[in-house]
Protein backbone atom coordinates (compact mmCIF):
# COMPACT_ATOMS: atom_id res chain seq x y z
CA UNK A 1 0.00 0.00 0.00
CA UNK A 2 1.07 3.50 -0.63
CA UNK A 3 -0.57 6.90 -0.22
CA UNK A 4 1.29 9.07 -2.82
CA UNK A 5 1.39 13.02 -1.48
CA UNK A 6 0.90 15.27 -4.45
CA UNK A 7 1.91 18.41 -3.44
CA UNK A 8 4.11 19.62 -5.80
CA UNK A 9 1.47 19.25 -8.72
CA UNK A 10 -1.11 21.58 -6.64
CA UNK A 11 1.49 23.75 -6.03
CA UNK A 12 2.42 24.01 -9.84
CA UNK A 13 -1.28 24.61 -10.89
CA UNK A 14 -1.46 27.36 -8.04
CA UNK A 15 1.70 28.60 -9.12
CA UNK A 16 3.01 28.63 -5.63
CA UNK A 17 6.72 27.81 -4.34
CA UNK A 18 7.95 25.94 -1.45
CA UNK A 19 8.84 28.73 0.25
CA UNK A 20 5.52 30.36 0.33
CA UNK A 21 3.38 27.31 0.94
CA UNK A 22 5.65 26.84 3.95
CA UNK A 23 5.16 30.39 5.61
CA UNK A 24 1.62 30.39 5.03
CA UNK A 25 1.21 26.94 6.56
CA UNK A 26 3.38 27.65 9.00
CA UNK A 27 5.35 24.42 8.92
CA UNK A 28 9.36 23.98 7.90
CA UNK A 29 10.01 23.60 3.95
CA UNK A 30 11.98 20.69 5.83
CA UNK A 31 8.41 19.37 6.95
CA UNK A 32 6.66 19.69 3.63
CA UNK A 33 9.78 18.35 1.87
CA UNK A 34 9.60 15.06 3.65
CA UNK A 35 5.93 14.89 2.62
CA UNK A 36 6.99 15.73 -1.18
CA UNK A 37 9.41 13.07 -1.18
CA UNK A 38 7.16 10.44 0.44
CA UNK A 39 9.09 9.93 3.54
CA UNK A 40 6.41 11.00 6.06
CA UNK A 41 4.78 8.54 8.82
CA UNK A 42 1.95 10.54 9.58
CA UNK A 43 0.28 13.98 8.73
CA UNK A 44 -1.69 15.81 11.45
CA UNK A 45 -5.42 16.74 10.23
CA UNK A 46 -4.76 20.25 10.76
CA UNK A 47 -1.68 20.74 8.66
CA UNK A 48 -3.53 19.05 6.04
CA UNK A 49 -6.37 21.40 6.33
CA UNK A 50 -4.06 24.45 6.54
CA UNK A 51 -2.40 22.94 3.41
CA UNK A 52 -5.65 22.46 1.49
CA UNK A 53 -7.12 26.07 2.77
CA UNK A 54 -3.60 27.40 1.54
CA UNK A 55 -4.03 25.97 -1.91
CA UNK A 56 -7.48 25.87 -2.17
CA UNK A 57 -8.20 22.12 -2.52
CA UNK A 58 -9.68 19.30 -1.01
CA UNK A 59 -7.80 16.29 0.56
CA UNK A 60 -8.12 14.05 -2.25
CA UNK A 61 -6.36 16.80 -4.75
CA UNK A 62 -3.07 16.00 -2.52
CA UNK A 63 -3.19 12.54 -1.30
CA UNK A 64 -3.41 9.41 -3.84
CA UNK A 65 -3.55 5.74 -2.95
CA UNK A 66 -1.79 3.33 -4.74
CA UNK A 67 -1.62 -0.33 -4.52
CA UNK A 68 1.19 -2.25 -4.31
CA UNK A 69 1.17 -3.51 -7.56
CA UNK A 70 0.81 -0.26 -9.13
CA UNK A 71 3.98 1.49 -7.72
CA UNK A 72 6.34 -1.01 -8.15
Amino acid sequence: MAIIINIDVMLAKRKMSVTELSERVGITMANISIMKNGKAKAVRFSTLEAICKTLDCQPGDILEYKSDEETQ
